[in-house]
């Protein structure tokens, strides 16, 4: 059986080198090639001729991204050398991501020596007694959901920026944040070091009395209101509807497709409905996106029973992407146009997908007017276009008296093929127009639809019975509240 190349894992500790371990020690001056995670730590000096990572937290998008960089350097570095010393701050067992990944690694043998944490220092100094007092440990960048339904206490690591301490208030639903304002919250800083800090200060207060640094952690002993407590509530229910109610029980990802698109719809025409100087309008748009957002859950619900994924992955995974998709405003990026944004978007889509075609990615079960603008617009991307409408407008003209032609010729097959290359030219007119053609055929079907509820309301009105009328006289109706709308 071969032998595979060995990892070292150490951790420095706390604060200062007095924290550190002989046994560390020893590890460290055994090692030939060694590694740390970040330099910046009061005792990464003793790791003296290592290589840092510390350039990755600037190239990477997200912390899961450098941790997996780590890795595969790490890897490497064993495969060369047979062995590597990688150190990282305080303990390699506590909220210790990369180590995480290397211990699941099959490549290499990752052994892990213990090391005094922070938390010793940050219970010695809160005066407390953890266990007794069933202290909970979080990470700052998961607290939404990893401290989801808690009301503490809470001791919160990794709150390394101020950003991130925001975050954390954040995470508390906005029309409930009141009552947690003035809870005591305690900033730990730098502990076990000569700069060591604390401070006490409150919830809303948190993130404005202190500048977080890369050892900083907050100790909340009490929340008023839970952590997304009503998300929580709402994810627990719909876990509770799936498990008990016979009518949940039975759907599948495929059953649920023609709910998703009915309450996709009903947000669509409750938006459309939505007046931003009526309030009272907010209710029927309430209404229709949690009818949208149980969609979501219950195909999470399902592939949470499955094993296969949870809402966490899915909420995780749109974080994500869109901190990779726009770099001009979570990295150095600098664009000036809206234009520029997008071309940024499908450049970086089209990298993450790994496609070949521009027209990849684009669901094929959009309506077809939808489906025509998409792909126009791709086409369009990369030159496949009419310079402006004037091109386009002319192939409305040429694909009308090819669809007469096919249709006097009496070919079925070819008539439905020249009617939709009709539809094609009216949609790329649209396109060149800046004009959704699926709302400007919505807004013509509401147009016609009141225009002729109107006619049904006057035919009653002069006692016509509009089933039995001929056409002259239905169009008598239409000109007359035509002819009334204008008036009005």
């Amino acid at each position: 059986m071969p032998v595979l190349p060995q990892i070292v894992v150490v951790g420095l500790g706390p604060g200062g080198p007095e924290y550190v371990t002989e046994q560390t020690r020893a590890a460290i001056q055994h090692a030939q090639h060694r590694y740390l995670r970040t330099a910046v730590h009061p005792s990464a000096a003793l790791v003296a001729d290592a290589i840092t990572f510390d350039h990755l937290y600037e190239t990477e998008d997200t912390f899961e991204s450098v941790y997996a960089q780590i890795t595969e350097a790490l890897v490497a570095a064993a495969t060369d050398h047979g062995e590597v010393l990688y150190a990282v701050p305080g303990s390699p067992l506590v909220l210790e991501r990369s180590v995480r990944h290397l211990r699941d690694d099959p490549r290499v043998r990752c052994v892990v020596l213990p090391a005094l944490s922070f938390l010793d220092v940050a219970y010695n100094a809160l005066g407390i007694d953890p266990v007794e007092h069933g202290v909970r440990l979080v990470d700052g960048h998961e607290f939404a959901t990893a401290a989801a339904g808690s009301t503490g206490p809470l001791l919160v690591a990794h709150c390394h920026a101020n950003w991130v301490l925001s975050d954390i208030k954040l995470a508390i639903d906005d029309a409930d944040t009141g009552n947690n304002d003035d809870i005591p919250v305690t900033v730990l800083q730098r502990l076990g070091t000569p700069d060591e800090l604390i401070t006490h200060t409150t919830w809303s207060l948190m993130d404005q009395v202190v500048e977080a640094d890369h050892l900083t952690c907050i100790y909340v002993p009490h929340l008023n209101v839970a952590v997304a407590e009503h998300y929580a509530r709402f994810h627990s229910l719909t876990r509770t509807l799936r498990e008990q109610c016979p009518w949940d029980i039975e759907q599948t990802h495929a059953s649920l497709i023609p709910h998703l698109l009915e309450e996709t719809y009903e947000v669509v025409d409750a938006l459309q409905a939505f007046d931003a100087d009526d309030p009272s309008t907010d209710e029927a748009l309430i209404e229709e996106l949690g009818d949208l957002l149980y969609q979501v859950e219950f195909h999470a619900t399902i592939a949470e029973q499955q094993g296969r994924f949870t809402i966490a992955d899915v909420t995780q995974g749109i974080h994500d992407k869109l901190i990779r998709r726009h770099p001009h405003v979570f990295a150095n990026l600098h664009v000036d146009s809206t234009d520029e944004v997008l071309t940024n978007w499908e450049s970086i889509k089209r990298a993450e997908k790994g496609r070949t075609s521009v027209f990849d990615g684009i669901p094929t079960s959009l309506p077809s007017l939808s489906y025509a603008y998409k792909v126009q617009k791709k086409a369009s991307g990369v030159g496949f276009d009419w310079p402006d409408v004037h091109g386009a407008l002319p192939k409305i003209a040429e694909e009308a008296a090819e669809l007469v032609h096919a249709h006097s010729n009496g070919d079925t097959a070819h008539t439905a093929e020249e009617l939709g290359d009709l539809l094609f030219a009216v949609v790329n007119v649209a396109r060149h127009l800046k004009v959704d053609p699926e709302v400007a055929l919505r807004g013509a079907v509401a147009k016609f639809r009141t225009r002729f509820e109107a006619v049904e309301q006057l035919a009653a009105e002069r006692g016509i019975a509009i089933g039995s009328s001929d056409l002259a006289t239905l169009d008598q109706l239409w000109d007359d509240v035509k002819a009334r709308a204008h008036n009005g």
